[in-house]
């Protein structure tokens, strides 16, 4: 009995061990795969957020890479190409038999052998030569089908090579697809859907490009073993650091492909090109599915070329460096307007209109009320056009039947050529209130400055400008083109009036901060990040440009410093208004920027009303010159601002040679 119990003790100890061990190699074989996850998961996301970096290691695309060689397979038989051995009579001989006739039938039966042997192996040489020639010819054919389809090909790439030469829109569309769709620089799985155009005056590209969607970003951040439940436990990416490595995903696709196509451009086709990117998902608006475009960017092949992409925050290149436009939300598929879509080109829109297209400028007034009714009525709003009297401030009455975002909508339709001043928004906004409309829309064959889109932010207003409605009114199959093709400026005040009055719609920009600390604000007048000239740079010693679209005023309070902008007449070439500050070394030689704080801009009328404001960053100690902001020019000739922060500490001589201003 003891030895019994003994031998069930030993049986139960190495049942419990063997279940330890197999326990240990579980939970490790667990452990190891939750690390594998792991790991995968933080490849996956460094993958995305080199995404840019590691596509401009990838090769260009080359027209020649098209070209297929002129080589095929030899000629190779086989088997085929040994002939049959035919026998050889001395095998055959004999000899067997002790007597003559034994000996003469043995030669005999050998000959017999030798003849049928031999006539078997020529029968079989005569079928190999046939089926070595047959095959021979099967090859000649598939040598001539092949080689004609090389040649076919080539032929198709050097007409296409040539089609890029001339300009040819069917040819450089199909080059730059392939460029496109031949790249190794995306990963797996990326999607490559475009649909393109090409505008041969302009020498622009234009395309639609899907873009990845959210899911592209891992929700999942680590995954970890619990032995205790025997199971994986995911933790998730923070919500916030998703949704901002989606857009630098979207903001990398965008800049790649612009990087790619440029660097395929060995014929300078593309003086520019226009990309709008886009996923395939449901407007969270309307529930529709269809194209939703997240960004959108038009850039020129000199300004890129200049860019070095493997430094730069996508973000911020793509939004300040390109003046493109990223979905603030493009987690919850928020969109942005396209500047110009494939269809435009196609349709001749905007600046290469075709004859036939009615000038917006120069249209009847009553007529172009009702155009502007038709194009409500195109986008399946009731429109009526109202009463030349007593309209109350209101040209067209609209109704959008849509559930919950839907009502009433007043519009007002201003055919202008000079910039919207910032009281017809106003005015706008005060008839939406006495009509009890659910939103205003202010249409225009101009633009709206900063104090019209500043006064609109966050109230029921829309504002249309004139390239954003000729995009409108093709897309909803209208026609209508600016005379010009694009803004026109105003005759600039002339510079020999030192006190020439601007024009009506000029903006005021009153400075103010708390702390006792003296500066000189003043203004840059660049394109990209150089100023236009010397006499571009406003300040204590040149208190006006040339052409008079920026002066320094005397300040009224609260104001402590004000410049005077006539955003319209601003040059051609330029892009950026820069405001910055500094300290005034003669009032406080030793001060810094750490007294400057609570800083704002007013955003000022003629009238010295104020429609809007923008905060600004404080100063911070040890720096003695700051840049505030910048006013940007968007595609359809707005203006947005962009809040500043860069500080230097070698005061505003510093500063203005970052921006190409020599100082002695």
């Amino acid at each position: 009995m003891e030895a019994e119990a003994r031998r069930r003790r030993q049986q139960e100890q190495q049942a419990r061990a063997y279940q330890r061990r197999a326990a240990q190699s579980h939970r490790e074989y667990r452990q190891a795969e939750a690390l594998r996850r792991t790991e995968e998961l933080d490849a996956q996301v460094a993958s995305l957020q080199g995404l840019l970096a590691s596509g401009c290691r990838a090769p260009a695309f080359r027209a020649s890479s098209l070209i297929r060689p002129e080589d095929v397979q030899p000629f190779a038989p086989g088997p085929l190409a040994q002939p049959v051995p035919m026998p050889d009579f001395s095998h055959y001989q004999t000899q067997s038999g002790w007597t003559a006739s034994r000996r003469a039938q043995a030669q005999a039966e050998a000959r017999a052998r030798f003849e049928r042997d031999r006539q078997n192996a020529q029968a079989a040489e005569a079928r190999r030569q046939q089926q070595l020639a047959s095959y021979e010819r099967e090859y000649r054919r598939w040598v001539d089908t092949r080689l004609a389809d090389v040649r076919r090909h080539n032929m198709g790439v050097a007409a296409t090579i040539e089609g890029v030469r001339r300009r040819d829109p069917d040819s450089v569309i199909e080059y730059f697809s392939a460029a496109l769709y031949a790249s190794t620089a995306w990963p797996e799985g990326f999607p490559r859907q475009v649909a393109a155009a090409y505008d041969p005056q302009a020498r622009q590209l234009v395309l639609d490009w899907e873009l990845p969607a959210y899911g592209v970003v891992p929700e999942a951040k680590a995954v970890r073993y619990m032995s205790g439940v025997d199971q994986d436990k995911e933790t998730p990416r923070p919500v916030g650091r998703r949704r901002a490595l989606y857009r630098e995903v979207l903001a990398q696709c965008m800049l790649l492909v612009l990087h790619e196509l440029f660097a395929a451009d060995e014929l300078g086709a593309l003086e520019s090109v226009t990309l709008n990117g886009f996923v395939d998902g449901h407007d969270p608006t309307t529930g529709r599915p269809g194209e939703i475009f997240l960004a959108t960017v038009m850039a020129s092949g000199s300004s890129f070329r200049d860019l070095h992409l493997a430094q730069v925050d996508a973000g911020s290149c793509l939004a300040d460096a390109l003046r493109g436009q990223l979905s603030a939300r493009p987690d919850q598929l928020t969109p942005v307007r396209p500047s110009r879509r494939p269809q435009d080109v196609g349709n001749r829109v905007v600046s290469h209109g075709s004859d036939e297209e009615p000038d917006l400028l120069a249209m009847d007034p009553i007529a172009f009320e009702n155009l502007v009714a038709d194009l409500f009525r195109a986008m399946g709003m009731q429109a009526v056009t109202t009463q030349r009297s007593n309209d109350g401030g209101v040209d067209v009455d609209a109704l959008d039947p849509t559930p919950i975002r839907g009502g009433k909508i007043v519009v007002q339709v201003k055919r202008y050529r000079n910039t919207v001043p910032p009281t017809a928004v106003r005015d706008l906004y005060g008839t939406v209130q006495d009509a009890g409309a659910n939103k205003g829309v202010l249409v225009t064959t101009s633009g709206f400055g900063p104090g019209s889109h500043t006064f609109a932010n966050g109230k029921p207003l829309e504002l249309i400008s004139g390239a954003e409605l000729v995009d409108l009114l093709h897309r909803h199959g209208l026609r209508g083109q600016l005379g010009d093709g694009g803004r026109q400026a105003p005759a600039a005040p002339t510079p020999s009036v030192p006190d020439a009055r601007l024009p009506d719609d000029y903006n005021v920009l009153g400075m103010s901060w708390t702390g006792g600390v003296a500066l000189d604000v003043c203004a840059l007048v660049c394109r990209g990040n150089r100023v236009l000239s010397d006499e571009h740079f406003v300040f204590f010693n040149n208190p006006r440009t040339p052409d008079g679209s920026v002066r320094a005023l005397p300040a009224t309070a609260p104001d402590k410093a004000a410049i005077c902008v006539f955003f319209d007449g601003l040059p051609d070439e330029a892009d950026r208004f820069v405001l910055v500050a500094a300290i005034d070394p003669e009032v406080n030689p030793d001060a810094d920027l750490s007294g400057f704080t609570d800083a704002s801009i007013r955003l000022l009328d003629p009238e010295l009303t104020e429609t809007g404001r923008l905060e600004v960053s404080d100063g911070r100690p040890q720096e003695t010159a700051l840049v505030l902001g910048s006013f940007r020019r968007r595609a359809n000739g707005d203006w947005d601002f962009v809040l500043g922060g860069k500080g230097y500490t070698g005061g505003l001589g510093e500063l203005v040679q970052d921006f190409g201003i020599e100082v002695e």
